[in-house]
């Protein structure tokens, strides 16, 4: 009798484990069935506490409303709140979105990545295309920043300019290449024609390609360049006969400066549709020839039949006139004007 008894009792003990099984299983069914069946959700993501509706959480095919319906388990603690092991720091970002359908987004690059991870593991695909569009802006923007590439040899400029599906302005700044004093104005006017080039990186950004010479033979001299091959130059510097010495005079020609990169911006994007545009700024025809007593210097040809337009702003001040007038030469496509100027 004492042995029947002794298995009868280890027989309900083991019973005991089965039994209780089947009631842990009817309390999460219960769980689940009050989660479906209520209106409100507690949820505590790391830490951080949200009460939310279950309407809000299923407005996406996402995680959150796999978790509303029963399709994934959740740990729900003693107060009834669901327990989700992530960092709660976007989570408030993440329903935001689900309840309005745009939210703001940090403008912090990193942050703004966090919050697109948080959006791939709740599967919210609106907030994760949201992030995208959001970085690839940032991403374009960080593209036209200016970004001033560093040359170490005349080879890799013209590698550069060759190469380069933009136009191209370059100064040539080099105030220590001289061997005559300079008069009382060629420092501001340098200074100008640098302040100049900075505004024209600012304004023509992304458009055409600055280049800033600082080794160069020129002390002052702006090159305009489209398709490979320099279009015009603009030389600022003059030598200025005063007394029995020389002296070098810098100028500022702001307009010309100005017009000549307006008229290089006619050789954009020319290099992805063929060698076009040329033609509006070349002044002679296929197959011409130089003409008698015709120079580089005044327009000569460069390139087979393709010339470079020079414009040297020169002042030569006479002897008899030193306290009159001053003498203005400029010559542009074979063309001399000279005028008197006060």
């Amino acid at each position: 009798m004492s042995a029947e008894a002794s298995v009868g009792s280890h027989a309900a003990d083991s019973a005991q484990p089965a039994a209780s099984q089947p009631s842990c299983q009817n309390t999460d069914e219960q769980r689940n069935q009050g989660l479906l069946g209520s209106k409100y959700i507690k949820l505590n993501v790391g830490g951080s506490l949200h009460y939310t509706t279950v309407q809000t959480l299923s407005k996406e095919d996402s995680l959150l409303r796999s978790i509303c319906n029963g399709g994934t388990e959740v740990t729900i603690d003693s107060e009834g709140w669901v327990v989700l092991d992530r960092s709660g720091r976007h989570f408030s970002l993440v329903l935001n979105f689900l309840r309005d359908g745009s939210v703001p987004l940090p403008e912090d690059h990193r942050e703004l990545g966090e919050v697109l991870k948080e959006a791939q593991y709740y599967r919210v695909q609106g907030l994760v295309q949201h992030c995208l569009s959001a970085m690839q802006k940032q991403k374009d923007v960080f593209e036209s920043v200016c970004r001033i590439p560093m040359l170490t040899s005349a080879k890799e400029e013209q590698k550069m300019i060759a190469t380069c599906r933009k136009p191209v302005v370059k100064l040539q700044n080099n105030r220590g290449n001289n061997k005559y004093s300079y008069t009382s104005n060629s420092d501001d006017n340098l200074l100008k024609n640098i302040e100049l080039f900075d505004k024209l990186v600012l304004r023509f950004n992304g458009r055409v390609l600055f280049v800033k010479d600082v080794l160069g033979d020129e002390i002052c001299c702006w090159s305009f360049y489209g398709e490979g091959r320099k279009i015009a130059e603009v030389c600022c510097t003059s030598i200025v006969y005063a007394t029995e010495k020389k002296q070098t005079k810098v100028e500022f020609p702001e307009a010309r400066i100005f017009e000549e990169t307006l008229n290089i911006l006619i050789y954009e994007n020319s290099r992805a549709s063929g060698p076009g545009g040329l033609h509006l700024l070349d002044s002679r025809g296929p197959g011409s020839s130089l003409g008698a007593g015709q120079s580089e210097e005044e327009g000569g040809a460069v390139g087979g039949d393709r010339r470079v337009r020079r414009i040297h702003v020169r002042r030569h001040i006479m002897h008899d006139e030193r306290g009159t007038a001053s003498k203005l030469c400029i010559k542009t496509n074979n063309v001399k004007i000279v005028g008197m100027r006060e």
